[in-house]
Protein backbone atom coordinates (compact mmCIF):
# COMPACT_ATOMS: atom_id res chain seq x y z
CA UNK A 1 0.00 0.00 0.00
CA UNK A 2 1.58 3.43 -0.68
CA UNK A 3 0.36 6.70 1.54
CA UNK A 4 1.51 9.73 1.39
CA UNK A 5 3.53 9.39 4.61
CA UNK A 6 4.97 5.93 4.07
CA UNK A 7 4.87 2.65 1.99
CA UNK A 8 4.15 -0.42 2.86
CA UNK A 9 6.66 -3.21 1.52
CA UNK A 10 6.90 -6.97 2.06
CA UNK A 11 9.86 -8.23 4.08
CA UNK A 12 13.02 -10.26 1.97
CA UNK A 13 16.55 -11.91 2.79
CA UNK A 14 19.56 -9.76 2.53
CA UNK A 15 22.87 -10.64 0.19
CA UNK A 16 25.78 -11.64 2.03
CA UNK A 17 27.51 -9.03 1.94
CA UNK A 18 24.58 -6.78 3.75
CA UNK A 19 24.45 -8.67 7.14
CA UNK A 20 24.83 -6.25 10.08
CA UNK A 21 25.91 -3.42 7.78
CA UNK A 22 22.18 -1.32 8.76
CA UNK A 23 21.28 -1.64 5.05
CA UNK A 24 17.58 -1.59 3.13
CA UNK A 25 17.74 -2.29 -0.54
CA UNK A 26 14.77 -1.08 -1.94
CA UNK A 27 13.63 -1.20 -5.92
CA UNK A 28 14.03 1.98 -7.89
CA UNK A 29 10.78 2.63 -8.24
CA UNK A 30 10.18 2.47 -4.46
CA UNK A 31 12.89 4.76 -4.06
CA UNK A 32 11.47 7.33 -6.14
CA UNK A 33 8.25 7.34 -4.13
CA UNK A 34 9.61 7.56 -1.16
CA UNK A 35 11.64 10.52 -2.80
CA UNK A 36 15.15 9.05 -1.51
CA UNK A 37 18.55 8.32 -3.01
CA UNK A 38 22.00 6.17 -2.27
CA UNK A 39 22.77 6.87 1.34
CA UNK A 40 19.58 8.53 2.49
CA UNK A 41 17.81 7.26 5.82
CA UNK A 42 14.63 5.49 6.04
CA UNK A 43 12.45 4.47 9.11
CA UNK A 44 11.23 0.93 8.66
CA UNK A 45 8.32 0.09 11.47
CA UNK A 46 6.49 -2.94 12.24
CA UNK A 47 3.93 -3.77 14.98
CA UNK A 48 6.62 -4.98 17.23
CA UNK A 49 9.13 -2.43 16.78
CA UNK A 50 11.32 0.33 14.04
CA UNK A 51 14.64 1.33 13.37
CA UNK A 52 16.05 3.64 11.46
CA UNK A 53 17.90 2.21 8.18
CA UNK A 54 20.74 3.40 4.90
CA UNK A 55 19.22 3.02 1.72
CA UNK A 56 20.60 1.03 -1.54
CA UNK A 57 18.89 0.09 -4.80
CA UNK A 58 18.17 -3.41 -4.78
CA UNK A 59 20.46 -5.72 -6.83
CA UNK A 60 17.76 -7.87 -8.74
CA UNK A 61 15.00 -6.85 -11.21
CA UNK A 62 12.20 -9.05 -9.97
CA UNK A 63 12.04 -7.04 -6.87
CA UNK A 64 8.40 -5.05 -6.52
CA UNK A 65 7.69 -3.43 -3.40
CA UNK A 66 10.25 -4.92 -1.26
CA UNK A 67 13.35 -4.21 1.27
CA UNK A 68 15.86 -6.85 1.62
CA UNK A 69 16.97 -6.21 5.57
CA UNK A 70 18.88 -8.77 6.74
CA UNK A 71 18.38 -11.37 10.10
CA UNK A 72 19.43 -8.86 12.71
CA UNK A 73 17.15 -6.29 11.49
CA UNK A 74 14.20 -8.53 11.03
CA UNK A 75 14.70 -9.61 14.46
CA UNK A 76 14.76 -6.26 16.19
CA UNK A 77 11.58 -5.48 14.01
CA UNK A 78 10.26 -8.59 15.12
CA UNK A 79 9.22 -9.80 11.53
CA UNK A 80 10.12 -12.50 9.34
CA UNK A 81 10.12 -13.00 5.76
CA UNK A 82 7.05 -12.07 3.75
CA UNK A 83 5.96 -10.00 6.69
CA UNK A 84 4.66 -6.47 5.85
CA UNK A 85 6.54 -3.78 7.10
CA UNK A 86 6.16 0.27 6.59
CA UNK A 87 8.95 2.30 5.31
CA UNK A 88 8.95 6.22 5.23
CA UNK A 89 11.68 8.54 4.59
CA UNK A 90 13.31 10.39 7.73
CA UNK A 91 15.98 13.25 8.65
CA UNK A 92 19.09 11.77 10.58
CA UNK A 93 21.42 14.28 12.33
CA UNK A 94 24.83 14.35 12.91
CA UNK A 95 25.86 12.96 16.07
CA UNK A 96 28.25 15.31 18.39
CA UNK A 97 28.76 11.69 20.80
CA UNK A 98 27.64 7.93 20.53
CA UNK A 99 28.33 5.79 23.85
CA UNK A 100 28.52 2.23 23.58
CA UNK A 101 29.23 -0.77 25.68
CA UNK A 102 29.99 -4.45 24.88
CA UNK A 103 27.56 -7.51 25.61
CA UNK A 104 29.91 -9.45 27.25
CA UNK A 105 33.53 -8.33 29.09
CA UNK A 106 36.06 -6.57 26.69
CA UNK A 107 39.13 -4.75 27.02
CA UNK A 108 40.87 -2.61 23.43
CA UNK A 109 43.06 -0.21 22.43
CA UNK A 110 42.53 3.01 21.17
CA UNK A 111 43.30 1.53 17.95
CA UNK A 112 40.22 -0.73 18.12
CA UNK A 113 37.91 2.27 18.68
CA UNK A 114 39.30 4.33 15.92
CA UNK A 115 38.48 1.08 14.08
CA UNK A 116 34.78 0.70 15.39
CA UNK A 117 34.41 4.11 14.76
CA UNK A 118 35.34 3.22 11.00
CA UNK A 119 32.75 0.85 10.51
CA UNK A 120 29.88 3.04 11.73
CA UNK A 121 30.67 5.59 9.20
CA UNK A 122 27.24 7.50 8.49
CA UNK A 123 25.80 4.52 9.81
CA UNK A 124 22.19 5.76 11.82
CA UNK A 125 22.05 4.75 15.21
CA UNK A 126 19.93 5.34 17.96
CA UNK A 127 19.74 4.48 21.85
CA UNK A 128 18.86 1.16 23.08
CA UNK A 129 19.70 -0.94 19.76
CA UNK A 130 22.26 -3.44 19.20
CA UNK A 131 24.92 -2.74 16.59
CA UNK A 132 27.49 -5.46 14.85
CA UNK A 133 30.81 -4.97 13.91
CA UNK A 134 33.06 -7.17 12.19
CA UNK A 135 36.17 -8.15 13.50
CA UNK A 136 38.72 -9.44 10.62
CA UNK A 137 38.88 -13.08 11.25
CA UNK A 138 36.46 -13.00 14.14
CA UNK A 139 33.95 -15.98 13.24
CA UNK A 140 30.78 -13.87 14.42
CA UNK A 141 30.63 -10.06 14.73
CA UNK A 142 31.07 -8.21 18.43
CA UNK A 143 27.71 -6.73 19.44
CA UNK A 144 27.45 -3.22 20.96
CA UNK A 145 24.38 -1.72 22.98
CA UNK A 146 23.86 2.06 21.99
CA UNK A 147 23.82 3.35 25.45
CA UNK A 148 23.46 7.02 24.65
CA UNK A 149 23.51 9.69 21.91
CA UNK A 150 23.80 12.98 21.79
CA UNK A 151 21.59 14.77 20.67
CA UNK A 152 19.01 12.26 22.15
CA UNK A 153 17.27 11.10 18.74
CA UNK A 154 18.82 8.76 16.00
CA UNK A 155 22.09 10.08 14.90
CA UNK A 156 24.48 9.20 12.43
CA UNK A 157 28.75 8.75 12.70
CA UNK A 158 31.32 10.75 11.13
CA UNK A 159 34.74 11.17 11.65
CA UNK A 160 33.88 14.08 13.85
CA UNK A 161 31.70 12.04 16.01
CA UNK A 162 33.17 11.48 19.80
CA UNK A 163 33.18 7.60 20.33
CA UNK A 164 32.94 6.84 23.66
CA UNK A 165 33.85 2.76 24.18
CA UNK A 166 32.78 1.22 27.05
CA UNK A 167 34.54 -1.57 28.70
CA UNK A 168 31.87 -2.66 31.39
CA UNK A 169 29.36 -4.69 29.52
CA UNK A 170 25.62 -4.85 29.70
CA UNK A 171 22.74 -6.94 29.51
CA UNK A 172 21.66 -6.90 25.95
CA UNK A 173 17.66 -6.44 25.46
CA UNK A 174 16.97 -9.01 22.93
CA UNK A 175 14.95 -11.92 23.47
CA UNK A 176 16.82 -14.90 24.10
CA UNK A 177 16.04 -18.33 22.57
CA UNK A 178 17.57 -21.94 23.23
CA UNK A 179 19.12 -21.92 18.97
CA UNK A 180 21.77 -20.46 17.42
CA UNK A 181 21.71 -16.81 15.70
CA UNK A 182 21.72 -18.14 12.32
CA UNK A 183 19.50 -16.59 9.53
CA UNK A 184 18.88 -17.29 5.75
CA UNK A 185 21.60 -14.74 5.08
CA UNK A 186 24.18 -18.00 6.61
CA UNK A 187 22.66 -20.34 3.76
CA UNK A 188 24.42 -19.51 0.71
CA UNK A 189 22.23 -19.90 -2.81
CA UNK A 190 19.12 -22.84 -1.75
CA UNK A 191 16.33 -20.09 -2.32
CA UNK A 192 13.92 -22.45 -3.68
CA UNK A 193 14.38 -24.95 -1.00
CA UNK A 194 14.23 -22.09 1.47
CA UNK A 195 10.61 -20.81 0.01
CA UNK A 196 9.31 -24.87 0.03
CA UNK A 197 10.46 -25.19 3.84
CA UNK A 198 8.83 -21.82 4.62
CA UNK A 199 5.57 -22.74 2.70
CA UNK A 200 5.82 -26.28 5.05
CA UNK A 201 6.87 -25.10 8.34
CA UNK A 202 6.43 -21.27 8.62
CA UNK A 203 2.93 -21.26 7.14
CA UNK A 204 1.18 -23.30 10.10
CA UNK A 205 3.10 -22.03 12.78
CA UNK A 206 2.69 -18.59 12.01
CA UNK A 207 -1.37 -18.70 11.07
CA UNK A 208 -2.83 -22.16 11.83
CA UNK A 209 -6.33 -20.35 11.59
CA UNK A 210 -6.01 -21.06 7.86
CA UNK A 211 -5.88 -24.68 7.74
CA UNK A 212 -8.17 -24.99 10.64
CA UNK A 213 -10.75 -22.95 8.18
CA UNK A 214 -9.85 -25.08 5.22
CA UNK A 215 -10.16 -27.94 7.94
CA UNK A 216 -7.22 -30.00 6.76
CA UNK A 217 -4.29 -30.71 8.99
CA UNK A 218 -0.82 -29.03 8.22
CA UNK A 219 1.96 -30.87 7.59
CA UNK A 220 3.66 -32.90 11.01
CA UNK A 221 7.06 -33.64 8.78
CA UNK A 222 9.94 -32.99 6.73
CA UNK A 223 12.70 -35.03 5.87
CA UNK A 224 15.32 -33.33 4.02
CA UNK A 225 18.04 -35.46 1.85
CA UNK A 226 21.12 -34.95 0.21
CA UNK A 227 24.68 -35.34 0.50
CA UNK A 228 26.72 -34.73 3.77
CA UNK A 229 27.44 -31.10 4.37
CA UNK A 230 24.92 -29.64 1.78
CA UNK A 231 23.74 -27.77 4.48
CA UNK A 232 20.61 -29.96 6.16
CA UNK A 233 21.23 -29.02 9.67
CA UNK A 234 21.83 -25.49 8.65
CA UNK A 235 18.41 -24.98 7.51
CA UNK A 236 16.87 -26.34 10.33
CA UNK A 237 18.60 -23.99 12.49
CA UNK A 238 18.20 -20.78 10.27
CA UNK A 239 14.00 -21.83 10.34
CA UNK A 240 14.22 -22.05 13.68
CA UNK A 241 15.79 -18.91 14.53
CA UNK A 242 13.50 -16.75 11.68
CA UNK A 243 10.03 -18.28 13.16
CA UNK A 244 11.10 -17.87 16.83
CA UNK A 245 10.42 -21.42 17.18
CA UNK A 246 12.26 -23.51 20.11
CA UNK A 247 14.64 -25.43 18.57
CA UNK A 248 15.66 -29.21 19.60
CA UNK A 249 18.32 -31.21 17.82
CA UNK A 250 19.53 -34.73 18.24
CA UNK A 251 21.80 -36.52 16.48
CA UNK A 252 20.16 -40.27 15.71
CA UNK A 253 22.71 -42.06 17.44
CA UNK A 254 22.47 -40.51 20.65
CA UNK A 255 19.14 -42.04 20.63
CA UNK A 256 20.21 -45.63 20.85
CA UNK A 257 20.35 -47.09 24.17
CA UNK A 258 21.74 -50.73 25.21
CA UNK A 259 19.07 -50.76 28.44
CA UNK A 260 15.76 -51.80 26.85
CA UNK A 261 13.05 -48.90 26.93
CA UNK A 262 15.35 -46.40 27.61
CA UNK A 263 15.75 -45.53 24.00
CA UNK A 264 11.53 -45.11 23.61
CA UNK A 265 12.07 -43.16 26.63
CA UNK A 266 14.49 -40.54 25.73
CA UNK A 267 11.81 -40.22 22.52
CA UNK A 268 9.05 -39.43 24.40
CA UNK A 269 10.91 -36.84 26.96
CA UNK A 270 11.79 -35.01 23.65
CA UNK A 271 8.51 -34.42 22.51
CA UNK A 272 7.37 -34.01 25.58
CA UNK A 273 9.65 -30.84 26.10
CA UNK A 274 8.71 -29.86 22.19
CA UNK A 275 4.85 -29.39 23.65
CA UNK A 276 5.40 -27.63 26.26
CA UNK A 277 8.29 -25.03 24.29
CA UNK A 278 5.68 -24.86 21.66
CA UNK A 279 5.87 -23.23 18.90
CA UNK A 280 8.79 -26.02 18.29
CA UNK A 281 10.94 -27.81 15.94
CA UNK A 282 12.19 -31.20 16.62
CA UNK A 283 15.23 -31.61 14.18
CA UNK A 284 16.58 -35.70 13.93
CA UNK A 285 20.24 -35.70 12.19
CA UNK A 286 21.11 -38.81 10.81
CA UNK A 287 17.51 -40.44 10.87
CA UNK A 288 17.99 -43.28 9.19
CA UNK A 289 20.53 -44.36 12.03
CA UNK A 290 17.37 -44.89 14.13
CA UNK A 291 14.51 -45.27 11.90
CA UNK A 292 16.17 -47.78 9.51
CA UNK A 293 13.56 -50.45 7.33
CA UNK A 294 12.46 -52.68 10.35
CA UNK A 295 12.45 -55.44 7.85
CA UNK A 296 16.16 -55.24 7.41
CA UNK A 297 17.48 -55.21 11.03
CA UNK A 298 18.25 -57.87 13.41
CA UNK A 299 18.19 -56.38 16.89
CA UNK A 300 15.02 -55.46 18.21
CA UNK A 301 15.62 -51.98 20.11
CA UNK A 302 15.71 -50.09 16.21
CA UNK A 303 12.51 -51.80 15.65
CA UNK A 304 10.99 -50.42 18.57
CA UNK A 305 12.31 -47.01 18.33
CA UNK A 306 10.60 -46.93 14.63
CA UNK A 307 7.43 -48.27 16.54
CA UNK A 308 7.48 -45.23 19.13
CA UNK A 309 8.65 -43.00 16.62
CA UNK A 310 5.36 -43.58 14.05
CA UNK A 311 3.00 -43.22 17.72
CA UNK A 312 4.80 -40.05 18.55
CA UNK A 313 3.91 -37.95 15.36
CA UNK A 314 0.59 -39.79 14.67
CA UNK A 315 -0.18 -38.50 18.69
CA UNK A 316 0.64 -34.66 17.60
CA UNK A 317 -2.09 -32.76 17.75
CA UNK A 318 -0.59 -29.25 17.90
CA UNK A 319 -2.11 -28.32 14.61
CA UNK A 320 1.14 -27.03 13.12
CA UNK A 321 2.96 -25.66 16.37
CA UNK A 322 5.39 -28.59 16.86
CA UNK A 323 6.91 -29.97 13.54
CA UNK A 324 9.50 -32.70 13.20
CA UNK A 325 12.70 -32.15 10.33
CA UNK A 326 14.90 -35.53 9.71
CA UNK A 327 17.69 -35.55 8.04
CA UNK A 328 20.01 -38.45 6.16
CA UNK A 329 21.97 -38.76 3.56
CA UNK A 330 21.09 -42.25 3.25
CA UNK A 331 16.59 -41.96 2.27
CA UNK A 332 16.53 -45.09 1.14
CA UNK A 333 17.63 -46.91 4.03
CA UNK A 334 14.13 -45.08 6.27
CA UNK A 335 11.50 -46.82 7.05
CA UNK A 336 8.60 -46.69 4.06
CA UNK A 337 6.22 -46.40 7.28
CA UNK A 338 7.53 -43.16 8.05
CA UNK A 339 7.99 -41.51 4.58
CA UNK A 340 4.05 -41.94 4.56
CA UNK A 341 1.62 -38.84 4.09
CA UNK A 342 0.22 -37.82 7.67
CA UNK A 343 3.94 -38.47 9.05
CA UNK A 344 6.71 -37.26 6.88
CA UNK A 345 4.79 -35.26 4.54
CA UNK A 346 7.26 -33.82 2.54
CA UNK A 347 11.04 -34.81 1.12
CA UNK A 348 13.24 -32.22 -0.01
CA UNK A 349 15.84 -32.97 -1.44
CA UNK A 350 19.39 -30.88 -1.16
CA UNK A 351 21.11 -30.93 -4.13
CA UNK A 352 24.85 -30.44 -4.61
CA UNK A 353 26.15 -26.92 -5.22
CA UNK A 354 26.74 -26.07 -8.54
CA UNK A 355 28.90 -22.84 -9.64
CA UNK A 356 26.53 -20.00 -8.99
CA UNK A 357 25.23 -22.11 -5.99
CA UNK A 358 29.30 -22.57 -4.62
CA UNK A 359 29.94 -18.36 -5.50
CA UNK A 360 27.03 -17.48 -2.74
CA UNK A 361 28.20 -20.00 -0.40
CA UNK A 362 31.85 -18.44 -0.93
CA UNK A 363 30.42 -14.85 -0.36
CA UNK A 364 29.13 -15.90 2.66
CA UNK A 365 31.76 -17.63 4.33
CA UNK A 366 34.21 -14.94 3.36
CA UNK A 367 32.23 -11.88 4.32
CA UNK A 368 34.18 -11.46 7.29
CA UNK A 369 37.45 -12.11 5.47
CA UNK A 370 39.78 -9.89 4.24
CA UNK A 371 40.19 -10.21 0.36
CA UNK A 372 43.10 -9.25 -1.24
CA UNK A 373 42.37 -7.95 -4.48
CA UNK A 374 43.41 -10.70 -6.81
CA UNK A 375 40.99 -13.35 -5.33
CA UNK A 376 37.83 -13.53 -7.77
CA UNK A 377 35.18 -15.81 -5.69
CA UNK A 378 33.80 -16.38 -9.48
CA UNK A 379 36.58 -18.40 -10.74
CA UNK A 380 37.57 -20.10 -7.16
CA UNK A 381 33.57 -21.27 -7.39
CA UNK A 382 34.20 -22.60 -11.18
CA UNK A 383 37.32 -24.96 -9.81
CA UNK A 384 35.65 -25.90 -6.82
CA UNK A 385 33.57 -28.92 -8.73
CA UNK A 386 32.07 -31.42 -5.99
CA UNK A 387 32.75 -28.92 -2.92
CA UNK A 388 29.92 -28.90 -0.60
CA UNK A 389 29.14 -25.99 1.83
CA UNK A 390 30.82 -27.54 4.03
CA UNK A 391 34.15 -27.80 2.55
CA UNK A 392 33.70 -24.56 1.55
CA UNK A 393 33.72 -23.30 4.45
CA UNK A 394 37.00 -25.45 5.90
CA UNK A 395 38.33 -24.23 2.23
CA UNK A 396 38.36 -20.66 3.53
CA UNK A 397 39.33 -21.60 7.28
CA UNK A 398 42.68 -23.21 5.76
CA UNK A 399 42.98 -20.07 3.23
CA UNK A 400 43.00 -18.09 6.15
CA UNK A 401 45.27 -20.08 7.97
CA UNK A 402 47.42 -19.89 5.01
CA UNK A 403 47.56 -16.34 5.13
CA UNK A 404 48.00 -16.33 8.98
CA UNK A 405 51.68 -18.56 8.81
CA UNK A 406 52.96 -16.24 5.87
CA UNK A 407 52.03 -13.17 8.27
CA UNK A 408 53.66 -14.39 11.21
CA UNK A 409 56.72 -15.65 8.66
CA UNK A 410 56.87 -11.81 6.90
CA UNK A 411 55.72 -9.54 9.86
CA UNK A 412 57.83 -9.23 13.45
CA UNK A 413 55.26 -9.50 15.80
CA UNK A 414 55.06 -9.73 19.17
CA UNK A 415 52.21 -12.21 19.87
CA UNK A 416 52.41 -11.47 23.86
CA UNK A 417 50.83 -8.22 23.25
CA UNK A 418 47.71 -7.12 21.32
CA UNK A 419 48.44 -6.39 17.68
CA UNK A 420 47.51 -3.30 16.34
CA UNK A 421 45.19 -2.97 13.84
CA UNK A 422 47.38 -1.11 11.42
CA UNK A 423 49.52 -4.33 11.69
CA UNK A 424 46.47 -6.49 11.01
CA UNK A 425 45.33 -4.07 8.28
CA UNK A 426 48.36 -5.91 6.22
CA UNK A 427 46.77 -9.60 6.83
CA UNK A 428 45.04 -10.20 4.07
CA UNK A 429 43.97 -13.42 2.59
CA UNK A 430 45.72 -13.90 -1.10
CA UNK A 431 45.10 -16.21 -4.60
CA UNK A 432 47.90 -18.04 -3.74
CA UNK A 433 46.57 -18.52 0.19
CA UNK A 434 43.59 -20.27 -1.80
CA UNK A 435 45.50 -22.54 -3.90
CA UNK A 436 47.38 -23.88 -0.94
CA UNK A 437 43.79 -24.56 0.79
CA UNK A 438 43.27 -26.75 -2.36
CA UNK A 439 45.65 -28.87 -1.92
CA UNK A 440 44.26 -29.50 1.41
CA UNK A 441 40.96 -29.62 1.13
CA UNK A 442 39.49 -32.29 -0.93
CA UNK A 443 35.63 -32.28 -2.21
CA UNK A 444 32.98 -34.68 -0.01
CA UNK A 445 31.60 -35.26 -3.11
CA UNK A 446 34.74 -37.13 -5.01
CA UNK A 447 36.56 -38.87 -2.14
CA UNK A 448 34.97 -42.47 -2.93
CA UNK A 449 36.29 -42.09 -6.42
CA UNK A 450 40.13 -41.13 -7.99
CA UNK A 451 39.97 -38.12 -9.09
CA UNK A 452 42.34 -36.83 -11.50
CA UNK A 453 43.41 -33.17 -12.32
CA UNK A 454 44.85 -33.61 -16.02
CA UNK A 455 47.41 -31.13 -17.45
CA UNK A 456 47.31 -31.79 -21.05
CA UNK A 457 45.76 -28.83 -23.40
CA UNK A 458 45.00 -28.75 -26.58
CA UNK A 459 48.32 -27.72 -27.98
CA UNK A 460 49.75 -30.49 -26.42
CA UNK A 461 47.68 -32.76 -29.05
CA UNK A 462 49.34 -32.71 -32.76
CA UNK A 463 46.84 -32.40 -35.55
CA UNK A 464 42.87 -33.72 -35.02
CA UNK A 465 41.84 -30.02 -35.50
CA UNK A 466 38.50 -31.59 -36.80
CA UNK A 467 37.90 -33.54 -33.70
CA UNK A 468 38.95 -31.16 -31.45
CA UNK A 469 37.19 -28.31 -32.77
CA UNK A 470 33.91 -30.82 -32.40
CA UNK A 471 34.49 -31.42 -28.95
CA UNK A 472 35.04 -28.09 -28.14
CA UNK A 473 31.69 -27.59 -29.34
CA UNK A 474 29.78 -30.55 -27.36
CA UNK A 475 31.82 -30.35 -23.97
CA UNK A 476 33.54 -27.35 -23.56
CA UNK A 477 31.15 -24.69 -24.80
CA UNK A 478 28.16 -26.23 -22.58
CA UNK A 479 30.51 -26.18 -19.85
CA UNK A 480 31.59 -22.55 -20.23
CA UNK A 481 28.73 -20.48 -21.19
CA UNK A 482 25.71 -22.86 -20.42
CA UNK A 483 23.70 -19.78 -19.92
CA UNK A 484 24.09 -19.30 -23.71
CA UNK A 485 22.54 -22.64 -24.74
CA UNK A 486 19.99 -22.21 -22.41
CA UNK A 487 18.81 -18.87 -24.06
CA UNK A 488 19.00 -20.25 -27.73
CA UNK A 489 17.07 -23.43 -26.52
CA UNK A 490 20.08 -25.66 -27.17
CA UNK A 491 20.49 -28.62 -25.33
CA UNK A 492 23.92 -29.67 -25.60
CA UNK A 493 24.66 -33.92 -26.23
CA UNK A 494 24.97 -35.69 -22.74
CA UNK A 495 27.51 -38.19 -24.34
CA UNK A 496 30.26 -38.72 -26.44
CA UNK A 497 31.50 -41.92 -28.24
CA UNK A 498 35.34 -41.25 -28.98
CA UNK A 499 36.52 -44.95 -31.11
CA UNK A 500 39.69 -45.85 -32.70
CA UNK A 501 42.63 -48.13 -32.70
CA UNK A 502 45.09 -47.89 -29.71
CA UNK A 503 47.42 -45.41 -29.41
CA UNK A 504 45.33 -42.73 -31.56
CA UNK A 505 44.80 -40.30 -29.16
CA UNK A 506 41.43 -41.38 -27.57
CA UNK A 507 42.22 -40.90 -23.79
CA UNK A 508 44.32 -37.94 -24.65
CA UNK A 509 41.48 -36.02 -26.31
CA UNK A 510 39.40 -36.80 -23.23
CA UNK A 511 41.96 -35.16 -21.00
CA UNK A 512 42.48 -32.07 -23.07
CA UNK A 513 39.02 -31.29 -23.05
CA UNK A 514 38.60 -31.61 -19.28
CA UNK A 515 41.59 -29.45 -18.58
CA UNK A 516 40.30 -26.85 -20.90
CA UNK A 517 36.34 -26.82 -19.74
CA UNK A 518 37.80 -26.73 -16.14
CA UNK A 519 36.34 -30.32 -15.06
CA UNK A 520 37.26 -33.09 -12.79
CA UNK A 521 38.61 -36.47 -14.88
CA UNK A 522 37.43 -39.17 -13.75
CA UNK A 523 38.74 -42.38 -15.44
CA UNK A 524 37.35 -46.02 -15.85
CA UNK A 525 38.80 -48.93 -17.52
CA UNK A 526 35.70 -51.12 -18.71
CA UNK A 527 37.06 -54.54 -16.75
CA UNK A 528 37.17 -52.01 -13.49
CA UNK A 529 33.06 -52.09 -13.41
CA UNK A 530 32.62 -56.06 -14.10
CA UNK A 531 32.46 -57.57 -10.21
CA UNK A 532 32.11 -61.75 -9.91
CA UNK A 533 29.63 -60.58 -7.16
CA UNK A 534 26.67 -58.94 -8.99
Amino acid sequence: MVNKDFVELRVETAGAKDVGRKIGRLPRKVMNLLNVSSGDYIEVESDKGSTVLQVLPTLREEDDYTIRIDGYTREALGVGVGDIVRVRRIEVVKGTKVVLAPTIPMRWDRGFVEYVKEQLLYKPVKRGEVVFISYYFLPEPIKFVVIATHPQQVVYVDSDTFLDLREEPVKEEVVRRAVPKITWEDIGDLEEVKERIREIVELPMRHPELFKHLGIEPPKGVLLYGPPGVGKTLLAKALANEIGAYFIAINGPEIMSKYYGESEQRLREIFEEARKNAPAIIFIDEIDSIAPKREEVIGEVEKRVVAQLLTLMDGLQERGKIVVIGATNRIEAVDPALRRPGRFDREIEIPPPDKRARKAILEVHTRNVPLAENVNLDELAGVTHGFTGADLAALVKEAAMSALRRFLRSEQVELSKPIPPEVLKKLVVTKDDFTEALKLVHPTLLREVFVEVPEVRWSDIGGLEDIKQQLQEAVEWPLKAPHVFESMGIRPPRGILLYGPPGCGKTLLAKAVATESGANFIAIKGPEILSKWV
